[in-house]
């Protein structure tokens, strides 16, 4: 979750979701933040699972991993269902 929680790092995430593998560069161009800053958006990124890395000759191109961000959609729904219940979990709401 601490990965998500800059600006940056949302749109860049979003930006992979929707294209096809691509290099830094690629990511740069649609954004107003020098290379060195996307690198290390996409460094957090790919440390906390949520994007993958493949090397292709001179460059390294970069998708989303789709089960991880799933897995991370399905465990932030389950806490905030169990917030807005008020805390009750599914053990708790059979008794």
């Amino acid at each position: 979750m601490a990965a998500l929680a800059h600006p940056a790092r949302i749109e860049i995430l979003c930006h992979l979701a929707g294209a096809e593998p691509c290099c830094c560069k690629d990511v740069v161009g649609r954004m107003s933040l020098a290379q060195s800053t996307v690198s290390q958006h996409l460094k957090v990124l790919l440390e906390a699972g949520l994007v993958r890395v493949r090397p292709d000759r001179q460059r390294s191109n970069y998708t989303v991993d789709h089960k991880a961000l799933l897995a991370l959609s399905e465990a932030f729904n389950s806490l905030a269902a169990a917030c807005a219940a008020g805390g009750a979990t599914k053990e708790e709401e059979k008794i």
